[in-house]
This record gives structure tokens, sequence and C-alpha cells, in this order.
């Protein structure tokens, strides 16, 4: 395990430079950059004083980081069908609501629609795949036909419906999700 580049990477993720961090463990810069480059070893409190600050326990730092998944198979991926709406809304990516972007899939039977939403803070990213969607956004209704995108600031009450006579798909990619 190379400690300095790890206590390096946490320094960076919490946005402190090296004298930032050494001012809040009483160390010098330059002392810093020596544990960082793996020319210097801390003694046990020096350690544990940097992993305070970093905000992380000694089994945190020393347990091996999983690689993050990057491919996600359908099996992974969570349906819900809301038959009454007309609807089948699937989660792309597991937990992504606890991420910065929400993708989703959602098929619309003919007459379908998406539920209203209230306004909030997010960006939304719509991409038609098959038929054609209206986004009515406060008052204004907007339409988008396959291979089409909208893009808006969901500051306004907003709502998907099928504007096509089949069957239509999307794709939505939410900020600060609010699905």
């Amino acid at each position: 395990m190379d400690i300095g580049s790890k206590l390096r990477d946490l320094r960076i993720r919490k946005n402190l430079t090296q004298e930032e961090l050494g001012e809040r463990v009483d160390l010098t810069k330059g002392y810093i950059s020596q544990l960082e480059h793996n020319q210097s070893s801390p003694s046990m409190e020096t350690f544990f004083d940097l992993l305070n600050v970093l905000g992380q326990s000694p089994a945190e730092f020393f347990t091996e980081e999983r690689r993050p998944q990057l491919v996600y198979p359908v099996a992974d991926q969570t349906e819900f069908t809301d038959a009454e709406r007309g609807y089948t809304l699937r989660w792309l990516v597991p937990e992504s609501n606890e991420n910065e972007m929400e993708p989703v899939c959602i098929d619309f039977a003919p007459g379908g629609s998406f539920k209203t939403f209230e306004p909030s803070p997010a960006e939304t990213f719509i991409f038609v795949v098959k038929g054609a969607v209206a986004l009515v956004l406060g008052t204004t209704r907007h339409e988008a036909k396959a291979g089409e995108t909208i893009y808006f600031h969901a500051n306004q009450q907003h709502q998907i419906v099928n504007a096509a006579k089949g069957a239509s798909r999307v794709i939505l990619v939410a900020t600060a999700s609010y699905l």
C-alpha cells in the first residue's frame, strides 16, 4: 500500500493544501510533502491526527478501496410499472439517486404520462429513443420526437407525457435526484 499517495489523495479530496493540512496538525508543509512522497514516516500519534483531520478512521484508511463499478448489467436495473398512468420506469444504475446524476429509462404506453413534479433545483436531460413525448413545463408544452432531446431546469411544475399514438421511450438524466 502506498500510504503517501493515499494521504495525498485524501488531502486533495478534502480540498486542503499541504500547508492547510500541516497547520491543522501542527506540521510543516515540507513534512507533509515528505509524507506524501513516502520520504518520511510519521509517528502513530501524528498519523492518527492526520487521519482525524482527513475524516478517516485507521480501519477505513487501510481497507483496500473497491474499484468503482463502471458497467451495470440489465440484471442490476430496478423496474417499476404504474399501469394506471401508463409507464414503466427503469433505474439504469443502482443507487444512482445518491449520485449527482440519476439516469432512468421510461417506457410510455399509448396515452401514458409520468407523474407531475413540483419545482426543484434539478436540471433534466431527456433523449427520445422512440415515439414522441411532450414536456409540460409550467403552462407551456414542448414536444420532441425520436432522436431529439429536451434539456430544462426543473424550476417550475413539470410533467412528461407520451405525445405519440403508439408507445414511446426516453432516457432521462436528472441532477439533484427528484424521481
